[in-house]
């Protein structure tokens, strides 16, 4: 099943469409490898972030969300410009949704379903 995102704007009370995410994987050698990119939709999601070319393994992931591209696009000063999220992969675990909850000045996450 993968890896699922999506964003609500807290201040808007709506979904952030247009938010460019970036999904990583720690190498064993300790770099991050791209697996893949891509902008969240109309309801602020990206729903299949692990290519088909990847299996979901044990490890550790980053999704990282290019929040001052989509805070300027609205003429809003946002305090980060950038909100990256790790998070482990343990053996046998077959879906991650991880959501972001995103405002100019914070941001909160959680494991979803």
């Amino acid at each position: 099943m993968g890896i699922s995102t999506h964003i609500l704007d807290t201040t808007k009370g709506k979904p952030a469409s247009g938010v460019l995410v970036r999904l990583y994987r720690r190498a064993p050698s300790g770099s991050w490898n791209e697996l893949s990119s891509m902008l969240t939709d109309q309801d602020g999601r990206c729903a299949h972030l692990l290519p088909d070319t990847e299996k979901l393994s044990e490890g550790e992931y980053r999704l990282d969300f290019d929040t001052a591209a989509y805070y300027s696009a609205q003429r809003v000063n946002g305090l980060y410009p950038a909100v990256q999220i790790p998070f482990y992969v343990r053996a046998g675990e077959a879906h991650f949704h991880i959501p972001l909850l995103l405002s100019p000045n914070g941001y909160t996450t959680y494991r979803g379903s």
